[in-house]
């Protein structure tokens, strides 16, 4: 708001809280999600990331020129990258393009993966349109940013961040601790992204 951009920002915060209780879903169950698919508990564990489709399919309703989401969402993509480096999930190579850019302008680094079509069968149920979660050991994070996609329309621009959020121990500028990561390289995006969509009367 600071900067003025041509921006109308909808955030919406997927939050949630792990805890037991009586109603909690069961492996095996089937929940119907807000877009109305109905999604198979695979791993009671992968709950974030129904929370997060929810989300993805609420903002996505609005058709938003740009549609960004960030979660802590698999050990895996940490695993791949480690603390420092997010792992970025696009359809779209000239999103990808850009915000990478971004990140090197910042020293905000991302390093994308792919969406890899084939994979999407780990995700297949016999009783819903998907599970929530792959039992396979190979993939986690590539198999979770293919469960987002079912949530956001096609035409939508649309990237997903895997992201840590926390260095496990100090660096120049960046404590120990809880780290805003990519925030920076974002903001650059977001910037020249709709500065020059303005200028040139496309906003």
């Amino acid at each position: 708001m600071n900067s003025r951009l041509p921006v109308c920002l909808r955030l919406l915060i997927p939050a949630v809280e792990n805890v037991v209780a009586g109603n909690a879903y069961r492996p095996l169950d089937v929940i119907r999600t807000r877009k109305g698919l109905n999604v198979e508990i695979g791993n009671t564990d992968a709950e974030g990331r129904l929370l997060l489709a929810d989300a993805l399919a609420e903002a996505d309703r609005e058709k938003p020129a740009l549609l960004l989401d960030f979660a802590t969402l698999t050990g895996a993509a940490r695993t791949a990258l480690g603390p420092d480096l997010p792992a970025l999930f696009t359809p779209d190579d000239g999103i990808a393009g850009e915000l990478q850019a971004a990140g090197e302008a910042e020293g905000d680094q991302m390093w994308r993966l792919p969406l890899w079509t084939p994979y999407r069968r780990l995700l297949d149920s016999k009783v819903a349109d998907l599970v929530n979660a792959s039992d396979s050991p190979f993939a986690g994070a590539i198999t979770a940013a293919l469960f987002l996609r079912e949530f956001v329309s096609p035409a939508t621009a649309w990237a997903h961040l895997d992201l840590y959020a926390w260095n496990p121990s100090p660096r120049h500028g960046r404590p120990e601790g809880g780290e805003a990561t990519a925030l920076r390289a974002l903001y650059r995006f977001v910037r020249q992204r709709f500065e020059i969509a303005a200028d040139s009367g496309l906003s």
